[in-house]
């Protein structure tokens, strides 16, 4: 009978995993099928580089290996032989090249220290080890030494030190007291990388005698203790608080360098008053995630696995709350070699053709060296079939003798990595190492895997043929690997058969033959169905289960995922399970599984258990959440969820939906999973790699939607390599010798595992060039320097973690950066269309020089010089863009009869090229614009003067003006029209032969030879007959009015306002009116009607620094207005004091007051009569405050007033001045004997200067100013 072979679901992808690993280039060393066969040596185990041993148990260096013949094996030592025969102590492990040295029973280990080579070799070539350096680990004591102790006050920083002794490997230390207990450390006391206990700031309860700093050797087991040190905290009143400083390390900028692959360790110790508080940033990127970790109260800073990505600037922040100080750690990460490709082992046929490649990384860049049978390829015997070029080595046409092991060994100052790769040359005809007449058993649907391993050389290929005369299967159903193997993706019934597998190579065949079984799924028809039933009722559960025939199923319950209670209320039938007097322990999810030797199913159902008691009237309601959520077939990428409904609150649940949370990227949040129906209690979720899921459950009736459940516990799903790449990628160069590639990173939920980083790679497009790659970290930019200017470039952007890489991404087209334009469009040809308007051609410039993206041309043009008054204007240039490819263009808006200039240029993305020649063109004659101004002068009689300037814009060669006017009667009504042609040359006609007191209008313009140009309008009148005797009217016999006269229109303008006046003739009794307006503007003329007849006005409400216009006219049937003046008024001023002293107010008030002190003197004088004469001294002596006392200047004393003639000065803050003294009475008697009721004194010249009333409080001075309230005539002073 053929042996079967089984696949179920779960074992295929193993299967594949494990079929895909074998290599058929390696020798097979099962002696049974390939006794005769021969291979060079291969190291298979060895001790590490750096070997500590314990100096207490025997030195064992490991060196195995395997080939056949089986190798020989020998040592060296520091570089030379090392005899084992010759020293007892050393012996060798049989069939292996371990050493045992024996230095238990006599020796010592440090006899042995030293560098070990291990060579495995045989006939066919020899394998070397790695250089085993060999090292006893040492625990050396403290040194003694006497500690004083130590005193500080409350509140100073320390540093305990320890100063470990050095030991191999490097003790670990901790701090400790006399009772071994650890002492309590926290943000103000902490212990630093290097051993030391740091105190930001001392407390009087680290008071002890016992601080000891221990030492332990985990390879010995030893633990050696320093002396105690003693420390005493004053607790007197505590230190100043003070901003933070560092206590290690120092300075502000420190050097870090760490080896790639190891744990990076920064630290920031400092100390301060409050206790200061460490942050850390990176300057010129962020922290990576997942591999960043605190430790030490966030004083040190790890990054495990750290990379070449990591380097940068590092700064630590102390703060608290008196200030910050900060300290950058620039960090470099070098790197031990790395392999990129290994050496592979070449299995060749004589005559063949091989490469062994050896790539390696590091920083700096590794150095490549060759061996070959352990000794230098550069004194190794010549193989004519090898050529070496760095890190390759080629093999052509090898033979027999071309059999050797080689090694690659790639070092830099930070290590060296040593491979051994053999080159054996075999002539073996194909042999097939599957068991022949296997049979394979597959569930229809699934993948099926048929075996075919296999060996030749030279490398057999493989061919598979279905049943005894079919064709050789193709890869467009089937799947062929390189191991042999045949991969049916979805076997069908039809897939079944016989198959046959043939290994070819040129010195012969071999085939052999499998059989493949397809079966039916097994299938659960009829699920168990959730159930709630009353306490001590039945009830049944049905499974039926439908499967292929020749399989046999088992079909097992179970409760809650364990066996089914020893209950005989529990009963299992065929289809059924049967539970009767349902209790409450029964409530819970019964499963039926389905096994069979190839699949299996279950399905599950829940029981909920009620009590029997009636229930009240039904409630409808959301339903309660679903709880007991709990996780099961916890695979890679799916899990299955089951949870217990809640109650339905008497409305059907319908609908189960399920939301997850990813508590490593986006806590809190949480997103839709699936949905099921509200039959089911379990769901098979399918899953992201490297997501921490948790799940929970909502149930959903007709009436709404419950809370949701309690998530359920956490699942962090495996890492995997990303399935996708980054999006949005982008080539676009900033300066011409760089391309600058961005994309869109990858959130943390596609990165699929830790360590995302992205492989930038990027080639020419139009060459032969090899992608060129970097992988740079987590960011969404680089820069490639030293481009060509302007090429296009391929460019991918893939994704990566530490995994593995995402799918090859697709390639995108991008550009490196622009330059300017090097050439100038040439051919330039300009068509002049008519006097304003030109049409300008030019050749295109070669689509290589313009170094960019063309955007266009541009055009420069310019008015050089008139060609009618030929004087140099200044030039403004004006510019014309054409996008595109367009080689041609109008430029519009031109001065007639004027000489241009222009030139071309073409524009990119970086800026303008260089100009073209310079064309040159005229445009022809146009007709010319108005004339600048018209003015009417010297009305007499029967002549007006007419003035004007030339036009602004003659635009050709004037050939002469022609005046239009024609009479305007009293009714407004036009005359006939008069045409006069006047010379190009003049500015000045006088007409005469006009009618007296006539309104006349003139329309006046200039000519070219092309046409009239646009004409400017003017109004005047003659005068009035001196008789005042108007003729008749010709055909109306009527006689003409006299019409008035205004001249000596002058305007006198101020701030906000002004002065017209004129000068009248005419008619007595006519009525003017004033026009103005803001000049320039477009306003209608504002109007100010003067009363009677008076020939001045005054407009008022002006706005300052403003330009007018303004003009005067008559009311009436004889209206007329005067020529125009324009005047402007004068700038804001700042607002004029008023001078109080000349208000009426101001004086009335003044007389008041003076009025009422003569009253009071009066008053006094009477008074001082009845009550006698008092002294000053002594009323002054009755005040107990002397600041407001005056004094005498010769003793200080306080004493009477002097009169006038006494010529001391005034008082500090008397401001009254010397013209507007008020004289003081003669009299030697002071107001103060009558001021009970006055709140103040007079000074020398009658003002008031202090409060000598009976107050006891005085008002405080301010700053030097006087104290003294100042009397009515200082105020009225302090106004002038």
């Amino acid at each position: 009978m053929p042996k079967k072979k089984h696949f179920s679901a779960g074992r295929v992808p193993l299967i594949l995993f494990l079929c895909q690993m074998i290599s058929a280039l390696d020798v097979p060393l099962d002696s049974k099928l390939l006794g005769d066969l021969v291979q060079p040596p291969t190291i298979t185990q060895q001790s590490p580089k750096d070997y500590i041993i314990d100096p207490r148990e025997n030195i064992v260096i490991q060196c195995e290996a395997k080939g056949r013949p089986p190798p020989s094996f020998s040592w060296t030592r520091n570089g030379t032989h090392f005899d084992i025969d010759k020293d007892p102590l050393v012996t060798m492990k049989p069939g292996s090249g371990t050493l045992v040295i024996n230095i238990l029973s006599e020796g010592k280990a440090e006899t042995y220290e030293g560098v070990y080579q291990c060579t495995a070799r045989n006939e066919r070539g020899a394998a070397i080890s790695n250089n085993i350096v060999v090292r006893p680990s040492r625990s050396p004591l403290w040194t003694k030494e006497r500690l004083e102790p130590i005193t500080l006050r409350n509140g100073q920083s320390l540093v305990l030190p320890c100063r470990p002794p050095i030991g191999l490997p490097p003790a670990i230390i901790f701090w400790m007291d006399n009772s071994f207990q650890r002492l309590p450390q926290s943000e103000r006391v902490s212990q630093g990388l290097n051993g030391d206990l740091y105190f930001s700031n001392v407390l009087p309860e680290d008071t002890r005698e016992d601080y000891i700093c221990y030492a332990r050797f985990n390879h010995t087991q030893t633990i050696q203790q320093k002396q105690p040190i003693s420390l005493k905290v004053i607790s007197a009143k505590p230190s100043k608080e003070r901003p933070p400083t560092f206590l290690t390390p120092e300075g502000n900028e420190s050097l870090k360098e760490e080896l790639r692959g190891n744990v990076l360790s920064l630290e920031c110790i400092a100390e301060g008053l409050p206790t200061p508080v460490i942050y850390w940033i990176k300057e010129d990127g962020t922290l990576p995630v997942n591999r960043t970790f605190y430790r030490n109260f966030k004083k040190t800073l790890q990054i495990t696995q750290v990379s070449e990505a990591d380097s940068g600037n590092y700064q630590c922040i102390a703060k608290n709350t008196l200030g910050a100080v900060h300290h950058t750690i620039s960090v470099t990460v070098k790197a031990a070699p790395y392999w990129i490709s290994a050496p592979q082992n070449l299995v060749l046929s004589p005559g063949e053709n091989g490469t062994l490649i050896c790539r390696a990384n590091g920083n700096p860049k590794p150095r490549i060296g060759w061996l070959t049978n352990g000794v230098p390829v550069e004194i190794a015997p010549d193989d004519p079939s090898r050529k070496i070029d760095g890190d390759t080595i080629m093999f052509s046409n090898v033979q027999e003798r071309s059999s050797a092991v080689y090694q690659c060994n790639a070092s830099n100052e930070y290590g060296y990595l040593l491979a051994n790769a053999f080159v054996n040359v075999l002539a073996e005809p194909p042999r097939i190492l599957t068991s022949a007449n296997i049979l394979y058993q597959v569930i229809a649907n699934r993948p099926a895997l048929l075996d075919c391993a296999f060996f030749g050389s030279p490398l057999p290929t493989i061919e598979w043929f279905k049943g005894t005369k079919g064709r050789a299967l193709h890869e467009d159903i089937y799947v062929l690997h390189d191991n042999g193997t045949l991969e049916i993706p979805v076997a069908q019934k039809d897939s079944a058969g016989t198959y046959t597998c043939v290994a070819r190579n040129k010195l012969g065949m071999a085939k052999n033959e499998v059989h493949l079984e397809i079966k039916d799924p097994t299938r659960i028809i009829k699920q168990p169905e959730y159930a709630v039933v009353q306490r001590g009722s039945k009830v049944s559960f049905e499974c039926k289960v439908k499967h292929d025939d020749t399989l046999i199923p088992t079909i097992m319950w179970l409760k809650d995922n364990g066996e089914l209670p020893n209950d005989e209320r529990f009963s299992v039938d065929k289809d059924h399970l049967v539970v009767t007097d349902v209790s409450d322990d029964d409530g819970g999810t019964y499963t039926c599984a389905a096994n069979t030797t190839l699949d299996s199913v279950s399905a599950s159902a829940g029981l909920r258990v009620v009590a029997p008691t009636p229930t009240p009237a039904p409630i409808y309601d959301v339903p309660n959440p679903p709880f007991d959520l709990e996780l099961t077939n916890q695979l890679d990428k799916s899990v299955q969820l089951t949870w217990t409904p809640g109650d339905d609150n008497n409305s059907p649940i319908t609908k189960f939906i399920i939301e997850y949370e990813d508590a490593m990227h986006e806590a809190g949040i949480w997103h839709h999973q699936a949905e099921v129906s509200g039959t089911q209690t379990t769901a098979q979720l399918t899953l992201s790699p490297y997501v921490n899921y948790s799940f929970r459950v909502m149930a959903e009736n007709s009436i709404g939607r419950s809370v949701p459940s309690e998530a359920s516990e956490q699942y962090l799903t495996k890492a995997a390599e990303p399935d996708q790449n980054p999006t949005s990628v982008e080539g676009i160069g900033t300066e011409p010798d760089n391309l600058v590639i961005t994309w869109k990173p990858l959130n943390g939920f596609q990165s699929n595992g830790p360590g995302l980083q992205y492989k930038v790679s990027w080639r020419q497009k139009d060459g032969d060039d090899e992608w060129t790659s970097v992988v740079v970290a987590n960011v969404s930019k680089y820069i490639v320097s030293g481009t060509p200017t302007f090429v296009p470039y391929l460019i991918k952007v893939q994704a990566l973690n530490d995994v593995g890489f995402a799918p090859e991404p697709a390639a995108v087209m991008g550009h490196s950066g622009e330059d300017l334009p090097m050439v100038a469009p040439g051919n330039v040809r300009v068509n002049v269309v008519n006097s304003t308007l030109a049409e300008v051609h030019w050749d295109p410039v070669p689509l290589k020089s313009v170094r960019g993206h063309l955007q266009g041309y541009r055009i420069y043009y310019w008015k050089a010089q008139s060609s009618s008054k030929r004087n140099r204007r200044h030039i403004e240039k004006k510019i014309l863009t054409f996008q595109g490819s367009k080689t041609h263009g109008m430029l519009p808006g031109l001065q007639p009869y004027s000489h241009y200039t222009l030139n071309v240029r073409v524009v990119n993305g970086k800026g303008e090229g260089p100009a073209s020649t310079d064309r040159a063109f005229h445009t022809p004659e146009g007709v010319p614009s108005a004339p600048s101004s018209l003015k009417i002068v010297n009305p007499t009689l029967d002549s007006l003067t007419l003035e004007w300037d030339p036009p602004s814009h003659p635009n050709g060669v004037l050939t002469e003006y022609t005046l239009r006017y024609q009479p305007i009667n009293s009714t407004h009504e036009l005359g006939p029209l008069v045409d006069l042609k006047i010379p190009a040359n003049k500015t000045r006609w006088t007409l005469k032969h006009l009618n007296f007191s006539t309104r006349y209008k003139f329309y006046f313009y200039a000519q070219t030879s092309v046409g009239s140009g646009s004409q400017i309008t003017e109004e005047a009148i003659t005068t009035v007959d001196e008789a005042g005797i108007l003729p008749p009217d010709v055909g109306a016999g009527k006689v003409r009015a006299v019409n008035p006269r205004i001249s000596n229109l002058t305007a006198a303008a101020a701030e906000t306002y002004a002065n017209i006046s004129w000068e009248y003739e005419g008619p007595e009794h006519v009525k003017f009116y004033v026009e103005y307006g803001v000049a320039g503007s477009k306003e209608e003329w504002r109007k100010e009607i003067v009363n009677d007849s008076r020939s001045f006005f005054g407009l008022k409400g002006l706005m300052p620094g403003t330009t007018y216009k303004v003009r005067v006219g008559a009311e009436g049937d004889s209206g007329f207005v005067s020529s125009e003046d324009v005047f402007e008024t004068g700038p804001a001023m700042a607002s004029r004091q008023v001078d109080i002293a000349t208000q009426g107010w101001f004086i009335g008030l003044m007389c008041a007051v003076a009025l009422l002190i003569l009253i009071l003197l009066i008053v006094c004088f009477i008074r001082r009569n009845k009550g006698g004469k008092y002294p000053v001294k002594e009323k002054e002596d009755a005040h107990a405050d002397p600041e407001i006392q005056p004094m005498k200047e010769d003793d200080g004393t306080f004493g009477e007033y002097s009169d006038a003639e006494d010529h001391k000065p005034l008082k500090k803050g008397s401001r009254t001045p010397s013209d507007r003294t008020v004289k003081k009475e003669d009299s030697d008697d002071s107001l103060v004997d009558y001021g009970e009721g006055v709140n103040g004194q007079f000074n020398e010249d009658g003002s008031f200067i202090g409060q000598y009333s009976g107050k006891k409080e005085k008002e405080p001075a301010e700053g030097n100013e006087s104290s003294e309230a100042p009397s009515p005539v200082n105020a009225m002073n302090s106004f002038v």
